[in-house]
């Protein structure tokens, strides 16, 4: 399937690191592939209510990568972390087929079946771990799901029939009357959808079709947040209903490159900061 040009696509204001924090407002601050450097980059996290981490924050999964992580994560003054997992969080697929994964890619040295840590999201401290599954924070409904089309890694999943049975599983919009309100405010997921901040600096868009489908036909969140595709150019777009925003921070030399992204959603009426 090809990204039709009909479809809107443009490229969206995202906050300035220094905004302020409102009281009736919810602050986001979004991450995605750190890949083992989170502690570079501790110093210029802004603070936030809530910090969103959209996977591949290890190379490998390893055990030694997820207690460096949490140890980090921990330094961090956000009162909610929420996390999912991306493709290098090999061994955090319940119910993986380790014999699909490849042994080499690229720069990636995975030893097939060798690195990760069985059930890894076990060993994460500090945070909310999502994996097709939601968390309400402050009334706002929070999603993750952490599919992609690669293969060789955890969560892979073939295009078209495989994945689509995956994105499936996102809570769609319920139809009150004249117009749509979504179930899902805020959407993570490690793989972004076709068309918006999916295309690296070298080759093809690495978005998914399917997703890119399930979100603005049927999902309808707020805002839709993602990584995967290092040096994304726009970070953030808009069909002109969702915020799409690409929060990876790696350049695709694996070497930290791009500032956090932050958004904020009104605070629900009758919810309150404490």
């Amino acid at each position: 399937m090809q990204y039709s040009k009909e479809r809107v696509c443009k490229e969206a204001k995202t906050l300035p690191l220094n905004e302020p924090i409102h009281p009736d407002r919810v602050r986001f601050v979004c991450i995605s592939d750190t890949h083992n450097h989170l502690d570079q980059i501790l110093h210029c996290i802004p603070p936030g209510d809530v910090l969103l981490h959209c996977g591949d924050f290890t190379n490998f999964g390893d055990l030694d990568e997820l207690e460096k992580f949490s140890k980090e994560l921990k330094q961090l003054p956000h009162r909610y972390k929420i996390v999912i997992a991306g493709n290098h969080e090999l061994g955090f697929e319940d119910g993986e087929d380790i014999s699909g994964r490849r042994a080499n890619a690229n720069m990636w040295r995975l030893g097939s079946g060798s690195r990760g840590t069985h059930q890894g999201y076990k060993q994460l401290t500090d945070c909310i771990y999502l994996q097709d599954s939601s968390v309400k924070i402050y009334g706002i409904n929070i999603f993750g799901s952490s599919w992609h089309p690669l293969p060789g890694f955890s969560f892979y999943r073939s295009r078209g029939k495989a994945i689509f049975k995956e994105w499936l599983k996102i809570p769609q919009a319920e139809f009150l009357g004249e117009k749509y309100k979504p179930v899902v405010d805020v959407l993570m997921t490690h793989s972004p959808p076709l068309g918006h901040s999916d295309l690296p600096p070298r080759g093809d868009r690495m978005g998914d079709a399917d997703l890119l489908n399930v979100v603005e036909k049927a999902v309808k969140p707020r805002v839709h947040v993602f990584g995967h595709t290092h040096e994304p150019k726009p970070v953030a777009t808009t069909n002109g209903e969702t915020l799409f925003i690409n929060a990876a921070i790696c350049s695709d030399k694996n070497t930290p490159l791009n500032n956090p992204v932050l958004f904020d959603l009104p605070l629900p009426e009758g919810e309150k900061k404490e």
